[in-house]
């Protein structure tokens, strides 16, 4: 008679269990981001407006084929960097974080989930901003919406990682003037509006490596007939590891 067997943890009920703490905390993420007014006014209206104002106006004399790219990277940054970032940063100021981390969701789960909820924001951003592009100025996508797709990843990863890099890293308040701030910079001097090629030459060089700039050509590449550059691919591929590490790396609960 052979010996009872005895059952063991697998590989796919340790995933299975991974999966359904982080939807559930996800679920948990996207219902709290949609109550705070001030995270809608900023991941929806804000870059509708500059969308609609500088389109209108053309102030930067570019053309809506390279500014929505532009205006879609900065939703990208307003709603994973400033909005996340300062929603995660008093969530550990009163000590919701503490308390989250007293329980079984782990900092791998909480980071995924709090980035999954600001990937569907972002996808609610990118319909009403390529409606307002296609209604209103007549653009229409020439490129690859599985390029798209990628590159909405990565900035998504890259932007929420910078986040939650400063909200586990910085005060709450410095948090807030930090991610504003550099939304700010990001806006002028980002390459997003106003092409880098309309800078000083050493300063588009400096412009031309920054995470805005790669992540708006790697979306006008991938809208455009032109496809995605490789040098703009590996930077945001490169900046999005470096900020998803650190943030793996230092994010502290309390």
């Amino acid at each position: 008679m052979s010996a009872p067997t005895t059952s063991t943890p697998t590989t796919t009920t340790s995933a299975a269990s991974f999966w359904r703490i982080t939807l559930a905390q996800t679920r948990a993420e996207l219902l709290m981001t949609l109550r705070r007014g001030e995270s809608l006014l900023v991941t929806i209206f804000i870059p509708t407006i500059l969308l609609i104002a500088f389109a209108s106006l053309n102030i930067t004399k570019v053309g809506i084929t390279f500014l929505l790219p532009g205006v879609l990277a900065l939703a990208i940054m307003s709603t994973g960097m400033v909005s996340l970032g300062i929603a995660t940063a008093y969530e550990r100021y009163y000590g919701v974080l503490k308390r989250l981390g007293a329980s079984p969701l782990s900092r791998t789960e909480l980071i995924l989930a709090k980035s999954l909820s600001v990937l569907a924001v972002e996808i609610g951003q990118v319909i009403v901003l390529t409606l307002i592009g296609a209604i209103f100025y007549g653009w229409r996508p020439s490129g690859s919406f599985f390029a798209f797709v990628v590159i909405l990843l990565l900035g998504s990863l890259a932007f929420a990682s910078l986040g939650l890099l400063m909200a586990g890293a910085l005060r709450a308040e410095a948090t807030l003037a930090g991610a504003n701030g550099l939304l700010l910079v990001l806006t002028i001097f980002g390459g997003s509006i106003v092409p880098a090629s309309a800078w000083p030459g050493w300063l588009a060089t400096i412009i031309n490596l920054l995470p805005s700039a790669a992540l708006t050509d790697a979306f006008y590449g991938s809208l455009t007939p032109s496809g995605v550059s490789l040098g703009s691919l590996i930077l945001l591929i490169i900046w999005a590891a470096i900020f998803l590490g650190a943030t793996i790396y230092t994010f502290k609960w309390e």
